[in-house]
């Protein structure tokens, strides 16, 4: 449900558009690309992009492709499922800027070297793309995004094709490559964490210059040495807001690499205590960890088979979180010879895949390397257990 304060601001938009739009010609059209920062929060994390449509005498307008319906009462449902609809808004400057000054993010503006009808058909695109018709699009992490759309929209907008420079170094980093530069710039280990558990091989292959553009700032780049006929695209460049680095707090040392070598370290201690309460605690130790780890893999089952997103499919990672660990942690204390067989088969599956981690198509986060090696020992162990 939009609420009453962005209707307002639509119909106000609306109204500018359509007046303005039959008495300003299309010369007298500023159009730019705006590149917003990345914020402190995991949403903000990557930036933004957004269109600036601008008239000195009538109006001045964002179109803005991150916006979605936080209120909707199927929001989570819908995100975790891959079906939450994302739209083109029109805002006015004023209101888009204020939030980012509120948010002490940097805002840099691009002014595009476009004819005068290149701008109108820009324009007419924008007009088109944002009525309620068109306006919805089903978001996609990488391939369809608040960025994407916007490069898209204005290559499509120039007469003739847009040539981009090389703007990434050799050799081609990865879509996780990239994925991780922003995360560990912001310090969001927990994050890369659960990124990388989710998302599958899909995206470890070398990226292209424009496949990078999924990034706002990588945007930026190409189009600062992209020319269409020995015309740059890029006209002028201008920092409109500065960015304001968030106060640094100081890195915490409870990483996920260190809570699974802590895990790992627990679990080869008790492997090796033949004290009774040693014993007690193990078996509690391994109901615990293999049931959580193979709920893990039910979920990236599910994150596979059940849902929209495409980046969640042929995930490596289902061979050491086996979702079968969920039925077999009811079984482990009971001393029966397909109990022992399982974790058996389960040590060698655990032993083989960390030899094949070198050659897999799917990169793993150092901090799953610790709960493999766990796997092994402690299926091993209970594959002898008398």
């Amino acid at each position: 449900m939009v609420s009453i304060k962005h209707a307002l601001i639509l119909l106000l938009v609306a109204l500018y558009c359509g007046k303005s739009f039959s008495q300003t010609d299309s010369c007298e059209i500023k159009v730019s690309l705006l590149t917003c920062s990345p914020g402190a929060e995991l949403y903000s994390i990557f930036g933004h992009t957004a269109i600036r449509i601008k008239s000195d005498s009538n109006f001045d307008i964002i179109y803005n492709y991150g916006t979605f319906d936080f209120d909707d009462p199927d929001f989570y449902k819908n995100f975790v499922r891959g079906k939450l609809d994302y739209y083109v808004s029109a805002e006015t400057f004023e209101m888009f800027m204020r939030e980012y000054e509120y948010e002490n993010r940097g805002v840099i503006e691009q002014d595009l070297n476009m004819s005068c009808a290149e701008k109108q058909k820009l324009f007419n695109a924008l007009r088109e793309n944002s009525k309620e018709e068109n306006k919805y699009y089903k978001y996609q992490y990488i391939f369809d995004n608040c960025s994407t759309r916007p490069r898209d929209i204005v290559i499509r907008g120039f007469d003739d094709s847009v040539i981009f420079k090389r703007i990434l170094p050799d050799p081609s980093p990865t879509y996780r490559n990239l994925i991780h530069e922003y995360l560990d710039r912001g310090k969001q280990y927990w994050s890369a964490f659960g990124i990388d558990l989710l998302l599958a091989s899909r995206i470890d292959r070398k990226v292209t210059d424009l496949e990078a553009m999924f990034l706002p700032d990588y945007l930026m780049k190409g189009f600062d040495s992209a020319a269409v006929d020995r015309r740059k695209v890029v006209s002028a460049k201008r920092l409109l807001i500065r960015n304001v680095p968030a106060l640094n707090q100081g890195d915490s040392w409870f990483t996920p690499l260190v809570f699974t070598s802590i895990l790992l370290a627990i679990g080869v201690i008790l492997t090796f205590l033949k004290s009774n309460w040693a014993q007690s605690t193990v078996n509690i130790f391994d109901i615990s960890y293999f049931l959580i780890l193979g709920l893990v893999g039910c979920f990236i089952l599910f994150m596979w088979f059940g849902t929209d997103h495409e980046l969640c499919r042929d995930n490596y990672n289902l061979f050491w979180a086996l979702p079968t660990h969920v039925v077999m942690s009811f079984f482990i204390l009971k001393k029966r010879p397909f109990v022992k067989k399982y974790f058996a088969i389960t040590a060698i599956l655990s032993s083989l895949f960390l030899l094949s981690l070198p050659i897999l198509p799917q990169e793993m986060n150092p901090a799953f390397l610790p709960l493999i090696v766990l796997s092994a020992v402690r299926s091993a162990s209970r594959s002898m257990k008398k």
